[in-house]
């Protein structure tokens, strides 16, 4: 008997939260859904917030995940940017684990280059090659869903390994380390 396995993919964002959900039996992926979560209509960021919380709660209401894959914070400039994200990024890890749901951290390249063989793909070809390998007739709302889905499939690529995070000495050791997530 060969078992299914449902994985949850979040493209975690403060204006728009992608998001993916594939269902693999055997060796054969397939998707359930994708779609987004728009945030930009809300002025207040713990509003926002409350709202990823509440859509992730949904989501794994309904599609009962077995496993959540989320992309990583990449390090850029803008403080304020980064520690929004790393919120909306929290709390949907948090919805997950509050559902004893495994997390899997994928890099921005990981995903990519899981996608489409190459780790600096657009998110058009990351979602061109998606269209190609789930066989999805119609075109996504924005590339935040294709997004979201392109986290599920890296995951079921990687067979559900985490991501080595390593160990740093330091802000100059981690960017020489990851370049891919620093802009």
């Amino acid at each position: 008997m060969v078992s299914e396995r449902i994985i949850l993919g979040i493209d975690p964002g403060t204006t728009i939260m992608g998001y993916g959900i594939i269902s693999v039996t055997g060796k054969k992926a397939s998707m359930l859904a994708l779609g987004v979560v728009k945030l930009n209509k809300y002025d207040d960021h713990h509003q926002r917030l409350k709202i990823i919380f509440d859509r992730m709660i949904s989501l794994i209401t309904q599609f009962k995940p077995d496993e959540l894959a989320i992309e990583a914070t990449f390090f850029g400039k803008n403080v304020q940017s980064m520690l929004k994200l790393g919120r909306a990024q929290g709390i949907a890890i948090a919805a997950a684990l509050s559902r004893s749901i495994p997390v899997f951290e994928y890099s921005p390249r990981k995903i990519k280059q899981s996608i489409t063989g190459k780790g600096s793909a657009s998110k058009e070809q990351v979602a061109a090659m998606l269209t190609r390998l789930l066989n999805i007739k119609e075109s996504p709302e924005t590339l935040d869903a294709t997004d979201g889905l392109a986290v599920a499939m890296c995951h079921y690529f990687q067979k559900g390994e985490k991501e080595s995070s390593g160990k740093f000495s330091g802000w100059k050791g981690f960017m020489s380390a990851n370049p891919d997530r620093v802009f």
